[in-house]
């Protein structure tokens, strides 16, 4: 039976052709568009993970208590035994230390008078080390606007903005004034290496970057860091592995009391982040849920109208005594080869195309140029494979389509042998 029926199918292309098309067209935009969403979705969660959250941090207790404040002299102290044991317990997770201070950009001239001085915020990061991700996590070669990245001690990043504020080019020499961990004045000079455009105004009024070792010297904080930031691999933020390692943590850091003692935090668990991880993750399934659902209405009509176009066949096979049982089986048996045959088309391309966005991305810079580019936002856009991506499509092409060719098909049983002779008359 199911042989004969797929002869027939083979053969007559009025009866297969154009529903393939449509449910493969179909599947392959519901297959499209949840990867496209889902990779939206994720990457606005991994922008904050990266420049400032991770997907795990360790602080003091104290720290965390005001990790707005960023408040150095709660910092963590002998970082470097904390990373081994970090990196011996968890040995999947990217560790990096940063440091996160405030100041005076003070820009002297030619007689070594202030000549232009602005407040900023600053961020330590380990741009040398053989390995560190730092540099390409930010996004800072692509976001560079002027001069280069920092290529040895004493050079320092500014942003665009704040450097034009300044008057400031590349090689220009400008003191950071702040705070020690110990609550003294601290006075550093470096060399401006590059500007950068964050593409947040927030962060480009005033907003600087420079080797975390330069930092601990500046502000007195030998083997000290403000946070040990930790990053799954594969890249993505993942509620179910936090959870993991936070237990894991709890014994790791067991009998260790005090302020100062060390305490890990999940992205959610940091800035209010954990509204925005399960609006994400709802919102996410209620776009792919209208989305499958318009095109699950598409596929229903195709079959509908499918089978409304062949009542003249229907009733010649019930004249010459097929029964109607048989028809309506035969039927919904055709819808079902079809819809799957569609189905794996339909998620075959969606899949691809897919993988061709999550591979290479999307280039909207010139669309979002001086606006949201650089370091707080993507350049690329992307989308992101996940399994269900790889049977989802199952549920418009083949159930939508079986149930329109079983709602056209009731009319069989309604169908009357004196009707059928004038209808085959005419």
């Amino acid at each position: 039976m199911i042989r004969f029926l797929l002869k027939g199918l083979i053969r007559d292309k009025s009866r297969s052709l154009l529903p393939l098309i449509v449910v493969a067209i179909g599947v392959t935009l519901v297959v499209f568009a949840r990867g496209y969403i889902n990779g939206i979705m994720v990457d606005m969660i991994e922008q904050t993970a990266r420049f400032n959250t991770g997907h795990v941090k360790v602080t003091t207790k104290a720290y965390a208590d005001n990790i707005n404040q960023a408040p150095n002299d709660l910092a963590i102290l002998d970082a470097s035994n904390l990373i081994l044991k970090l990196e011996d317990t968890f040995p999947d997770i990217d560790w990096a230390c940063r440091i996160k201070f405030g100041g005076l950009i003070d820009v002297p001239d030619e007689q070594g008078e202030t000549k232009s001085q602005g407040p900023a915020m600053g961020i330590g990061l380990d741009l040398f080390s053989t390995g560190s991700k730092e540099a390409l996590r930010l996004n800072l070669a692509k976001s560079l606007v002027r001069g280069n990245l920092p290529t040895k001690e004493g050079e320092i990043l500014l942003s665009e903005d704040f450097s034009q504020k300044l008057g400031v080019n590349s090689g220009d020499m400008v003191t950071l004034i702040g705070s020690t961990m110990g609550g003294s004045m601290a006075f550093y000079n470096f060399s401006v290496a590059g500007t950068v455009r964050f593409g947040n105004t927030g962060l480009d009024r005033g907003t600087v970057i420079a080797d975390i070792r330069d930092i601990q010297l500046a502000l007195d904080m030998t083997d000290a860091v403000g946070e040990i930031i930790g990053f799954f691999p594969g890249g993505y933020y993942n509620d179910e592995l936090a959870e993991i390692v936070m237990a894991k943590s709890e014994k790791l850091f067991v009998g260790e009391t005090g302020e100062y003692s060390p305490v890990m935090l999940r992205l959610r668990d940091q800035e209010g982040l954990s509204l925005y991880v399960d609006l994400t993750k709802s919102m996410g399934t209620i776009i792919t849920f209208i989305f499958m659902l318009a095109m699950s209405l598409v596929l229903w009509n195709a079959g509908l109208l499918g089978g409304l176009r062949r009542y003249g066949e229907i009733g010649v096979r019930i004249a010459i005594g097929e029964e109607k049982g048989h028809v309506y089986r035969s039927m919904v048996l055709e819808s079902v080869m079809v819809g799957v045959a569609g189905t794996i088309i339909g998620t075959s391309t969606g899949l691809f195309l897919s993988w061709l966005m999550q591979t290479y991305g999307l280039d909207i810079s010139e669309f979002t140029k001086n606006a949201t580019t650089g370091i707080m936002m993507p350049n690329l856009v992307r989308s992101r494979i996940t399994p269900p991506d790889f049977y989802i499509g199952f549920i418009p092409g083949v159930v939508s389509t079986v149930i329109g060719t079983m709602l056209s098909g009731i009319g069989i049983y309604k169908r009357k042998t004196a009707q059928l002779f004038k209808e085959l008359e005419a």
